[in-house]
């Protein structure tokens, strides 16, 4: 029988399994997960033939190198990066064939921090609750990937598309995240509210799954203490202590005690997962729907 499986050979700075997460379980404190750019990740499911559920690999800034043990369809997309396979340049944003004990190789991004890999099949690790997606809040999930690693493939679902490249946005060169002002904002001064609208901040090298931080004006309070924990949600613009706002992203805890001063609408998010460090973002309130 085929061994459908790959062999990590080098796992990169953070390379974790993703798909589209666990949500619904909030209550039991358990965080949605999943991939943090969802539209690269469906994309390059899409390229080699997967359902959109399917498992993929997410890489952080310096990608990572596999060996798959059978042949296999390959995609590479979201931040762009090389790609070779056997020592040898290969598409990136496109179905690329690996022959069986064939090295792929996915570099460095060159821009954004985020690469997904799709396999024909999906990555077809144990689910936990559904998903079978990496947490690193809860520890759910297969752990980050680590040299030498063997992760199983699932037999494929359809055919690859059959294109030459498609599409992608490119990683933002400047953040612009429409925000919902509240549910906490008459924690805030009044100036505070205006500099969270108004003021440059930028995105903190301390950023990971869990939350984008940023770089700029601390947000004054207008009451003093704390407020007991209430339950958080995917975007929401947390302010600790220090003042600077911190983004939920898709690892966060699913309830805290820090002023949630605005919620960034959903859609702005994936750019949020390919924004690197320093990069300008701004806050732009808009109408409640």
């Amino acid at each position: 029988m085929t061994d459908r499986a790959l062999v990590v050979v080098r796992a990169g700075a953070l390379t974790t399994v993703q798909d589209r997460g666990r949500p619904g379980y909030a209550h039991l404190g358990v965080p949605r997960s999943g991939a943090l750019d969802p539209p690269a990740a469906a994309l390059v499911n899409r390229l080699v033939g997967n359902p959109p559920e399917a498992a993929v690999l997410e890489t952080t800034l310096d990608g990572c190198a596999m060996r798959p043990r059978s042949t296999v369809t390959v995609a590479v997309g979201g931040a762009p990066c090389p790609v070779a396979v056997g020592g040898r340049p290969a598409a990136w944003g496109a179905p690329v064939v690996v022959p069986a004990g064939e090295l792929l190789e996915v570099g460095a991004a060159t821009a954004g921090v985020r690469s997904y890999l799709a396999f024909g099949g999906g990555i077809a690790v144990e689910p936990v609750l559904g998903s079978r997606a990496t947490d690193l809040l809860s520890g759910l999930g297969p752990a980050p990937l680590a040299d030498g690693t063997v992760l199983p493939l699932g037999a494929p679902a359809g055919p690859p598309a059959r294109v030459d490249g498609a599409p992608q946005p490119a990683p933002p060169a400047a953040l612009v995240l429409r925000v919902t002002p509240g549910p906490r904002d008459d924690w805030f001064t009044a100036r505070a509210v205006r500099d969270l609208a108004t003021r440059a901040y930028r995105v903190s090298a301390a950023s990971n799954r869990i939350g984008l931080r940023t770089e700029g004006p601390a947000l004054e309070r207008a009451r003093t203490g704390e407020l007991p924990s209430e339950g958080m949600v995917l975007g929401a613009v947390q302010v600790p202590p220090d003042g600077r706002p911190v983004i939920f992203l898709a690892d966060h805890p699913t309830t805290g005690g820090y002023p949630v001063v605005a919620v960034v609408r959903a859609a702005d998010l994936p750019a949020a997962a390919q924004a690197l460090p320093g990069t300008p973002v701004r806050f732009v309130p808009v109408r409640r729907r």
